[in-house]
């Protein structure tokens, strides 16, 4: 993910002003990260090590959404309504 997209997830999920670390961010920043890595097995099916990178990623989501379920659902439950996770 290039800067400025990455800056742009950044202020679209942040919870104040100096926020960059909260987990809504971070969720958000792993679905981006999640997406691209998806598109580029669909193309190279046999990376196996970029497969385990992905499902690292799905699994600290998953812990990071709850978390957030857990703690604040509010929260929670706008973050998966913005990055559409769960219907």
């Amino acid at each position: 993910m290039e800067k400025k997209a990455k800056e742009k997830v950044i202020g679209d999920y942040r919870v104040h002003d100096t926020d960059t670390g909260s987990a809504d961010v971070q969720v958000a920043l792993l679905t981006e990260r999640i997406k691209s890595l998806t598109e580029h097995l669909q193309a190279h099916p046999k990376d196996h090590s970029s497969r385990r990178g992905l499902l690292r990623m799905v699994g600290r989501r998953r812990q990071l959404l709850s978390h957030l379920r857990n703690s604040e659902l509010g929260r929670y439950r706008n973050v998966v309504k913005r990055l559409g996770l769960r219907k």
